[in-house]
């Protein structure tokens, strides 16, 4: 029944919207490429997850995803940028499960945290985490990055509070190489052998080897100090940028004696 109009006449029925634009072929072109990509890294993951790496082959991913073979090299040029790509969905996935905290209560707490839930994702997804993880060019990725900066930022504020007992970046590294380490361990032993508390030990050995108990500013020495103001000076504006670079050269040389 048409709609009255503001005077009453049933005659005078609203003027009908006008159809909304539909998307451009090459806009609908590249949303079904994007989507038909996704697919065949879906297909990918659960032949990897089932089979191992050895399963992915661009035969048996296109047979998954409904394909013929060829199409997997137009969109992803060859096997190895299919494995990159499903790389990308890994390290976007580990993305996803990472809290982030900008004021925690307990900066090392937080840090066991983020820990965990790096072993978490590597013994839910071993397949997967083998692949990321064993081979170092893969890690180029930008949710990779994009997790690091997170790892960075955890360790930022253990800088500045004056907890962390090393350099920021040796700090990145042994946390990174622990849950690296833990999981690929783990997963490389016999389920009979595998002892939770190997991952435990592991954890509170990289805690111990990148913070102090204490926040390093109430031990005596400068080398926690200089850490802690290292890690505060970029948000500092008083200083200028010749000035900021001599003090953090020399609060590099007093952190290196700590």
């Amino acid at each position: 029944m048409p709609a009255r109009s503001r005077s009453g006449d049933d005659a005078t029925a609203s003027t009908p919207s006008a159809p909304a634009p539909s998307a451009s072929p090459s806009a609908a072109a590249s949303s079904g490429r994007e989507q038909t990509r996704q697919r065949v890294v879906e297909a990918a993951i659960g032949l990897l997850t089932r089979g191992g790496r050895d399963a992915v082959t661009t035969r048996a991913v296109a047979d998954a995803a409904g394909l013929q073979p060829p199409a997997i090299y137009r969109l992803f040029g060859d096997k190895d940028g299919l494995l990159n790509a499903v790389v990308e969905h890994g390290f976007a996935a580990f993305l996803a499960t990472k809290h982030v905290d900008p004021e925690p209560e307990d900066p090392i707490e937080d840090l066991r945290a983020g820990w965990d839930v790096a072993i978490e994702f590597g013994l839910a997804n071993p397949a997967l985490f083998t692949l990321m993880y064993t081979e170092p060019t893969r890690t180029g990725s930008a949710a990779f990055k994009a997790g690091m900066e997170i790892l960075r930022g955890r360790i930022r504020r253990l800088a500045a509070g004056g907890w962390l007992r090393v350099d920021e970046e040796l700090a990145a590294q042994i946390i990174n190489a622990t849950a690296r380490g833990a999981v690929l361990t783990w997963l490389s032993l016999p389920r009979e052998r595998r002892d939770p508390a190997l991952l435990t030990t592991l954890r509170e050995s990289m805690v111990a080897a990148v913070t102090n108990r204490r926040p390093a500013v109430e031990d005596s020495g400068p080398a926690g100090a200089a850490r802690a103001l290292r890690a505060a000076l970029p948000e500092q504006t008083s200083l200028s940028a010749a000035e900021r670079h001599l003090l953090t050269e020399w609060l590099n040389r007093l952190a290196a004696d700590g």
